[in-house]
């Protein structure tokens, strides 16, 4: 098949939705289809040399220096070189300018339109609009993305409990639940005793870990107190926290102010070159409290690391701890979350068969397995 997926967000932009993105791109190619996504240009970011991904001139968003905003003419100005290469669908991946011009290239094109609805935005814009009711943006996240849904001719879900969610808002549109998958000799790669050698970490001292945006709806101030309370009776706690975001610098105050700034470390982001893989292996628990995750693909990431997750299990997350394979689910309570954490930690024999069920469990997520799903469900579209 030949795809065009468009995107308002993707490398070097780090999230969940570029890394979905890029896994699925590269199961897709590896499987013969042919994927090309349309995305921002970054400041700074080197010339294109794929082909296949177009990067579209851009601009500033107010309130997010992270992510750009493409230009829609430049975007429509691709649309007769797109027609003559023969797209069969296109995919459109986020709900701002990509969403309009992935609307706008399918009917150009006359293929079916689908999307992929991976952010929870009920939850995320009270975190970044706070000057507004939360009730307020609450009724019109649900009523924009009941709007945009009902646009398209059918949907990705990338978990049960978001699928819950937007048929909840009313939305009628053909929903499949299909989450990204991983590719899980990726995970086999890193060193995690020289991970530990050199961040200076003694081979012994207890380590959680967080991987990923560092942003406020990812609920890392609730891990700081589950830092704070294990520290009485386990001095040498530290917790890893890797990646950025807009929350890292109010993050950092409150690690100073709450005394941990021996027990808490900020590294940035890490490429998924072994450096990544190697600090997940240096872990003994992996550590997730966000309230808006639509899938949990960092857990997964974890699990394939053979790193045991402590998690609380809410929206997307349900579906990847809901057995409570590869790890323990706890209460987004300070006492019950830092138990569990303790108890993985000394508890070698209990870690030991949480990372046996970890590993098995990722290998229903294999990337190949659910890019075939995905073609499927492309197939379904085109055919009727």
């Amino acid at each position: 098949m030949r795809i065009l997926m468009v995107s308002d967000v993707y490398f070097p932009r780090v999230n969940g939705v570029s890394t979905s993105i890029q896994v699925f791109r590269e199961a897709l190619q590896a499987a013969g289809h042919h994927v090309t996504l349309i995305t921002p240009a970054y400041p700074h970011s080197p010339v294109e040399t794929d082909k296949t991904l177009i990067r579209i001139a851009s601009r500033g968003v107010w309130l997010d220096p992270e992510d750009r905003m493409m230009r829609m003419r430049v975007i429509m100005q691709q649309a007769d070189a797109l027609a003559a290469e023969g797209f069969d669908i296109v995919h459109i991946h986020t709900p701002f300018v990509a969403h309009y011009a992935g609307l706008k290239l399918a009917k150009r094109l006359r293929v079916p339109v689908v999307a992929t609805y991976h952010t929870f935005f009920e939850e995320y814009l009270y975190h970044y609009i706070r000057w507004l009711p939360r009730a307020s943006l609450r009724y019109v996240a649900r009523h924009f993305s009941r709007a945009q849904c009902h646009d398209l001719k059918a949907l990705i879900v990338p978990s049960t409990a978001m699928r819950d969610v937007l048929v909840a808002y009313g939305v009628q549109t053909p929903l499949q639940v299909l989450p990204t998958g991983l590719d899980p000799t990726l995970f086999q790669l890193g060193d995690g005793a020289q991970f530990r050698l050199q961040q200076q970490i003694p081979p012994q001292r207890p380590v959680m870990l967080y991987v990923g945006r560092v942003a406020f709806e990812k609920n890392i101030r609730f891990l700081l107190q589950v830092v704070q309370h294990i520290k009485a009776t386990m001095a040498d706690i530290l917790l890893i926290i890797a990646g950025e975001g807009p929350a890292q610098a109010s993050l950092q105050q409150q690690v100073t102010t709450m005394g941990l700034d021996e027990q808490v470390l900020f590294l940035g982001y890490m490429p998924r070159d072994g450096r990544l893989q190697s600090c997940y292996k240096a872990a003994d628990v992996f550590v997730f409290a966000s309230r808006t995750e639509t899938q949990g693909l960092v857990l997964m990431e974890a699990m394939a690391s053979g790193t045991p997750v402590v998690s609380t299990a809410v929206m997307g997350t349900c579906d990847v701890m809901g057995n409570g394979l590869g790890g323990l689910v706890a209460k987004e309570e300070v006492a019950d979350f830092s138990a569990k954490v303790q108890q993985l930690i000394t508890d070698t024999a209990l870690r030991g068969q949480k990372q046996q069920e970890a590993q098995q469990r990722v290998l229903d997520w294999s990337h190949a397995a659910q890019a075939q799903r995905l073609v499927q469900f492309y197939q379904a579209q085109c055919a009727v």
